[in-house]
């Protein structure tokens, strides 16, 4: 199983230094053997603010290392032209030398499509298009566009990149139908712990190779599943608990307001859950907080001592997991988890020393 760095800053502090962690974690990533660093795409809030175009990003990793992949975790595809998300990522691959991958997702939120209205009804049947789009267009496919005179022209994209073909995933928080998708149509799986217990985790995962087989019966590969794992490693569960307990109660609460929105713009059927967000006071929200940080602490993370984490990812292992993305910047001061990197190394090493043995 991989290690690769995945980030997802909640950007509410006056830290100036904002891509000092992401920069340092680059590097620490490629000196220590870490498979892949992440990116995502966050529109218009201080959840993930840091982080608008994961082409950028990707840019700078791969300017400051030599061998780990650079992706997005993920592309919001129905937001873009997929010439322009080709375009894109077909720099950061010519810059890497080869190391891009993107993984897609359909989006969910309404006001990100402030930026493109009229593909929020149809964002989830757009996202395979622009997927297959793209794909054509790496291939070094002509598309037919309408230019600027009402003229129809076959446009090629540039640069030409480097890999033959760009790794793709699609991302999903549970959706069987998604991982089932992402089987079909031959691409890894990026996934997450928020709303799925590891046996949920393990049926979905099982679903996706099954889609997998089913549809590319000629070839051996099962995919790639990736999940996404907020993780700080120390040498005491307890100091670990205090150091995390503060910062990723408020990154926790950063999101509540996201939540009400997600609901609201879900329709009827989620129309009594908004209300019941919307109608909670302070104290109503702060209890909820704490027993997300308990559960999420106790069952949805990767916290604790380097032997503590070892025995979490031979779980995540016998789920089907590939590779475990360690979310890293959740709200920690950047120099306790660059600090904690040490730790997480050693973690890195001893699974390697365990599997291989």
């Amino acid at each position: 199983m991989d290690f690769s760095l995945f980030y997802f800053a909640n950007n509410d502090t006056e830290e100036q230094d904002r891509y000092r962690l992401l920069l340092e974690g680059a590097r620490f990533a490629d000196a220590q053997g870490f498979t892949a660093v992440w990116t995502p795409e966050r529109h218009f809030h201080p959840f993930g603010g840091n982080y608008p175009n994961p082409a950028l990003t990707s840019a700078a990793v791969a300017a400051v290392t030599e061998r780990v992949a650079v992706r997005a975790g993920s592309v919001v595809a129905p937001l873009h032209h997929p010439m322009r998300i080709a375009e894109e990522w077909s720099v950061v691959d010519n810059l890497s030398n080869g190391r891009a991958g993107v993984a897609f997702a359909s989006g969910w939120h309404a006001a990100d499509f402030a930026l493109r209205p009229e593909n929020y009804a149809t964002r989830k049947s757009g996202l395979m298009d622009t997927v297959a789009a793209i794909r054509r267009l790496w291939n070094r496919e002509p598309m037919t566009l309408v230019d600027g005179a009402g003229e129809s022209i076959e446009l090629s994209m540039f640069p030409p990149p480097v890999q033959r073909e760009l790794p793709m995933w699609l991302t999903s928080g549970g959706t069987p139908e998604t991982f089932k998708l992402a089987g079909e149509h031959g691409m890894g799986m990026l996934t997450h712990m928020l709303g799925q217990d590891v046996t949920v985790l393990a049926q979905r995962i099982g679903e996706y190779r099954r889609s997998y087989r089913e549809h590319h019966p000629d070839t051996a590969e099962q995919g790639h599943v990736a999940l996404m794992l907020h993780t700080f490693v120390g040498t005491d569960r307890e100091v670990v608990r205090e150091t995390v307990r503060e910062p990723f109660s408020r990154y926790l609460a950063s999101s509540f307001d996201l939540l009400v929105k997600a609901a609201e713009a879900a329709g009827a059927e989620a129309e009594a859950v908004a209300r019941e967000l919307k109608s909670m006071g302070p104290e109503d929200r702060r209890f909820l907080v704490a027993q997300a940080f308990d559960r999420y602490f106790e069952t949805s993370g990767m916290f604790g001592t380097v032997d503590e984490c070892l025995a979490i990812l031979k779980v995540l292992k016998d789920a089907g997991v590939d590779e475990v993305a360690c979310l890293v910047d959740f709200g920690v001061a950047t120099e306790q988890v660059i600090d904690a990197f040490d730790h997480l190394a050693a973690l890195h090493g001893a699974w390697r020393a365990q599997t291989e043995s």
